[in-house]
């Protein structure tokens, strides 16, 4: 499996609707990838917050509309990162999707662990309440968002519903970065799956981006980490080391305590 991490800048000076029409085109070069991954919240930048209601669009908006074209252009499944979304009938959500390669809607995750202290995100938007699995070819994914990744039970309850492969789009800021590179790692040796984690470059709202995208076996082993900047991280995957790693160091059957939360 050939997976591609587009660690998108994101800049207050650029539009939404610009790097809309960018991030497009960004996966629609990726044909020849199975897997393509952006960024949460790469539209308005995660830490916009101010820009979240006024940017925010139903699930099947604009953004929803731009990726289910370019994944069916590139033929790859693409996890467009995360988006504002706006539900009618309730709060704002910062919703992940993930599109197969003929441009449909294969998942849908609402971000469960919300930053920000009582204040930004942790006010202005929704919980979700569901954890998300969606059937790759060869490879179960199970999916996360940014501050969920410090959170280890929600990867176990992933990995009860079968994921071995994590995917985790983030914004996440370059002054905690030594964080998000050490939890990458710990998220992907404690449940034995392949972790991959994209961020974001440049800075929004002043806050400089880690940038840093990382992708990581089911042994802890680096398989290939971005630089500061835009880039386009491409890394091949063995769905089959999964099932190796687990059996040859079976640490997954000796837990004693599990995780009961909601799954769909």
């Amino acid at each position: 499996m050939r997976a591609s991490l587009i660690q998108i800048g994101v800049d207050d000076n650029e539009s939404v609707d610009s790097r809309r029409q960018r991030a497009a085109s960004l996966v629609s070069e990726q044909a020849g990838a199975d897997l393509v991954v952006l960024p949460e919240l790469w539209t308005t930048g995660a830490f916009a917050y101010e820009s979240f209601a006024a940017e925010a669009e139903p699930l099947e908006g604009p953004t929803y509309e731009a990726m289910a074209k370019a994944a069916s252009d590139a033929g790859v499944w693409l996890h467009a990162g995360s988006i504002p979304e706006r539900d009618p009938e309730g709060p704002l959500y910062n919703t992940s999707l993930v599109f197969s390669p003929d441009g449909e809607l294969a998942a849908a995750y609402r971000k469960i662990h919300r930053f920000g202290f009582d204040k930004g995100e942790a006010v202005l938007m929704g919980a979700g309440s569901s954890l998300v699995t969606v059937r790759l070819p060869g490879t179960t994914a199970g999916l996360a968002t940014c501050y969920d990744l410090r959170f280890p039970e929600l990867f176990r309850g992933l990995v009860d519903a079968g994921a071995e492969l994590l995917v985790i789009p983030a914004g996440w800021p370059e002054r905690r970065r030594s964080h998000w590179t050490l939890l990458a790692q710990a998220r992907a040796v404690e449940n034995q799956a392949y972790v991959l984690a994209c961020g974001t470059a440049g800075t929004h709202a002043g806050v400089p981006q880690a940038g840093h995208s990382i992708v990581v076996d089911p042994w802890g082993e680096v398989l290939g980490e971005a630089g500061a900047g835009e880039e386009v991280l491409t890394v091949e995957l063995d769905p089959g080391r999964v099932a190796t790693t687990r059996e040859q160091f079976p640490a997954l059957k000796d837990r004693v305590l599990g995780l009961d939360a909601p799954r769909r």
